[in-house]
């Protein structure tokens, strides 16, 4: 399971790149990564405090007033996390989400630019489209991830961006959407402070912290939540 420190630090403006940094200690699945995060135009001087974060749009599946709420915290560079949706959320999702039993938030984590570069493309077509454009993040881990040089990664998200229906220029902009990029990251790090994650994927059961887990313990939890 992947361990991190969540230390995300003041995003400095590189010149030349068009981009911005953001400092993070952790160690992810996805061995060897850079942790610099690096994107459009965006003047990103501010500290993540005085970010505005308010147009972060959480995704959401399953009934608003399901009586049971289950957040997970993933990175899409978490080969944990591709095994979870491989198997585990599946069957979540068609035994208790789509029965209308569990209220399902996704909230991302970002070990590395990767993550939020996988992000930005899985955001870009909206709420209607997020889980499933994850779902071929998720599925294409090994390959894009692993793609060698950070142009190589790039363009290989945008291949899955296209297999889901985005254009070419939709998905630029995304992918150049500096203050979108910047508010992605302060929102992230203010979820995982408040709610003490520390790896990945870990899941928030109705207010209460658990880390991985088999299909069997999820249903465990559940089931005694909704007997409760």
């Amino acid at each position: 399971m992947s361990k991190w420190m969540p230390i995300v630090a003041a995003a400095v403006a590189v010149a030349g790149l068009g981009g911005w940094y953001v400092t993070s200690q952790n160690t992810t699945g996805a061995s060897n990564l850079p942790t610099e995060i690096g994107f459009g135009a965006a003047n990103a001087q501010e500290s993540s405090g005085d970010v505005d974060t308010s147009g972060i749009v959480e995704m959401v599946q399953g009934a608003d007033d399901a009586p049971v709420t289950i957040i997970e915290y993933a990175s899409y560079t978490c080969p944990h996390c591709a095994d979870f949706h491989a198997g585990t959320y599946k069957q979540l999702k068609a035994d208790y989400i789509d029965t209308g039993k569990v209220k399902f938030i996704y909230r991302e984590v970002f070990f590395d630019r990767y993550g939020l570069w996988a992000s930005m493309v899985a955001r870009c077509g909206g709420p209607e489209r997020f889980f499933g454009i994850s779902d071929l993040i998720y599925q294409g881990q090994s390959t894009w991830a692993r793609a060698g040089e950070p142009a190589a990664i790039a363009d290989e998200l945008r291949k899955i961006g296209r297999l889901a229906g985005l254009g070419q220029e939709e998905l630029q902009a995304c992918l150049t959407d500096g203050d979108k990029a910047q508010a992605l990251v302060a929102w992230y790090e203010a979820n995982a402070q408040a709610d003490g994650i520390r790896s990945t994927p870990s899941f928030i059961i109705d207010g209460q912290l658990y880390s991985n887990m088999s299909y069997s313990e999820f249903q465990r939890v559940i089931d005694g939540k909704l007997d409760g």
